[in-house]
């Protein structure tokens, strides 16, 4: 995902990359543990199965930035989570987000690097 969107400079095309990576999240499995995500205005949750990661949220762009934020974490341990920097990893992708969607962004991480 990284790549990809290192290769765009438009803001407004970033955001459609953005929202194609969400319209391709795997979805939920039966068996995984959600949780809904409190801070953000969009629905969120993410769920997880053992070391691999889930998500669904209600607005196009958001359900990207749950896929982009799975994408770093999937296959990790709680404890290698905590140890990532996802805000500054994040922010690496250089995706202009509002007040809002930052804010919501931000509860996301903090769920992750809590669990």
């Amino acid at each position: 995902m990284k790549n990809l969107l290192a290769t765009l400079d438009n803001p407004v095309d970033k955001l459609e990359m953005v929202m194609d990576f969400g319209a391709h999240l795997a979805p939920v499995p039966d068996d995984a543990k959600c949780s809904e995500i409190v801070g953000c205005a969009s629905f969120v949750e993410i769920c997880r199965v053992g070391n691999n990661f889930f998500g669904r949220a209600d607005s196009g762009i958001v359900r990207g930035i749950v896929a982009i934020l799975l994408a770093m974490v999937d296959g990790k341990s709680a404890a290698q989570i905590k140890k990532m920097d996802l805000a500054k990893e994040f922010s690496s992708l250089n995706i202009q987000l509002g007040a809002g969607r930052l804010s919501g962004l931000n509860s996301m991480i903090s769920f992750l690097q809590n669990l």
